[in-house]
């Protein structure tokens, strides 16, 4: 089995910065693009920044310039450091991985979501 873990959610100021993690544990054979997407109460589910193994990075223009993910490939992990956040960026932060898991195929895994508020 294959599990996404995440950490550093919490309340901050506007103008704030908070730094979440996702640590990718299991029987994990190879790992593809890792990321975060947001879901903001009455809103769909949207991108917020992927990095693929290789480092290459896709922002969101929403929070390019604010936002920056990074990842420790040796230790199966995907950050995202959030600076100048606005109370628009309150939302549940998911983490997403693409994952081949020993025994399986490649396939899609998400954290359990941390939220994320920001107050004004």
């Amino acid at each position: 089995q294959v599990h996404l873990v995440e950490s550093g959610g919490g309340l901050v100021q506007a103008g704030g910065s908070l730094r979440l993690s996702c640590a990718a544990s299991g029987s994990i054979y190879s790992i593809n693009v890792m990321g975060w997407y947001r879901q903001a109460p009455g809103k769909q589910r949207e991108l917020v920044a992927t990095i693929t193994k290789g480092r290459s990075t896709n922002t969101a223009d929403s929070v390019k310039g604010r936002f920056t993910a990074s990842r420790d490939n040796a230790e199966n992990t995907v950050y995202l450091q959030m600076n100048s956040l606005k109370p628009e960026d309150t939302a549940i932060y998911y983490c997403h991985a693409e994952i081949w898991a020993i025994g399986g195929v490649w396939d899609d895994y998400w954290g359990q979501g941390t939220q994320v508020t920001v107050s004004s």
